[in-house]
């Protein structure tokens, strides 16, 4: 048995938080995945991040993990779209010096005889925030949404950003490697979806339609073709009210989504070894 719980897109909400650490503490889990969109919005500037990831974050899993002892979950955290990613080297220091989360952006680790990999890149978006943003398979970007060269930067990338895509970090991260006991803790939605559908009908630009399908071509066509054994989703917080669904079924690949609209907070629970029978429980914050 492998208890679980998935969050995503808290976006600093103390309330939010306040749920999840009471969830922690009165059932808590083998572990913990949180499918980023963690932070408050900081204007990019890294000031205002900083304080909430020492007062609210760091210290609130802190208190827990001195709570709960031998039963403290072990935590996997990805950063998303909307965390600037200046935050991202004091995110794995404080993870690594006091053990109360594992950063696992483009990483894989073990945990018993699964693999647990994570990635944080989300296709071109209309977001002034690019850190989080790379091409999908190709150099083509959407309607209404900006390249990734463009918007606003917190830190300077660290790979080529004409040359470097989603598809192409799939294949590198997973390198052949068999999936079929393996998680992925993704920020993005796979395309075309009951998990990436935005509330975009109608909207046009340029007399160009908008596409309501916002997730990665890049991540539906891994999922379609590796079939890992469980996927996690975020980013689009109204698709599950756009499609009354917030799990979906890929082939052999289960699908959750975590995200929520404003005012709720969503506790995605499931067994690793029992992934049919997951739970999703939604909770008004306010």
């Amino acid at each position: 048995m492998s208890q679980c719980l998935f969050v995503s897109d808290l976006h600093g909400d103390p309330n939010r938080y306040h749920q999840l650490f009471k969830a922690l503490r009165g059932d808590p889990p083998e572990l913990l995945f949180m499918g980023g969109d963690l932070l408050p919005h900081g204007y990019y500037t890294g000031r205002e991040e900083e304080d909430f990831i020492c007062d609210v974050l760091w210290t609130g899993f802190r208190e827990l993990q001195k709570e709960l002892g031998e039963g403290y979950p072990r935590v996997f955290i990805i950063l998303g779209n909307d965390d600037p990613r200046v935050n991202e080297a004091r995110i794995h220091a404080l993870g690594e010096d006091y053990g109360v989360w594992e950063y696992i952006h483009h990483r894989k680790v073990q945990h018993g005889d699964y693999d647990i990999y994570g990635y944080s890149f989300i296709p071109p978006s209309p977001f002034g925030l690019k850190d989080w943003e790379k091409y999908d398979v190709s150099r083509f970007v959407d309607p209404g949404c900006t390249h990734p060269g463009e918007g606003m930067r917190s830190v300077a990338p660290d790979y080529d950003l004409e040359y470097s895509n989603i598809q192409l970090d799939l294949q590198g991260l997973t390198d052949g490697a068999c999936l079929e006991r393996a998680v992925f803790l993704f920020h993005a939605p796979p395309y075309q979806t009951s998990l990436d559908r935005a509330a975009l009908d109608g909207q046009m630009i340029d007399y160009v339609p908008l596409d309501v399908h916002v997730g990665s071509i890049a991540i539906q066509r891994f999922i379609e073709a590796r079939q890992p054994l469980l996927t996690l989703h975020g980013h689009v917080h109204e698709a599950a009210r756009m499609t009354g669904r917030w799990r979906e079924k890929m082939g052999s690949t289960h699908l959750f989504n975590a995200a929520v609209e404003e005012k709720q907070f969503a506790l995605v629970y499931f067994d690793l070894d029992d992934l049919q029978n997951a739970r999703r429980q939604v909770i008004p914050t306010s």
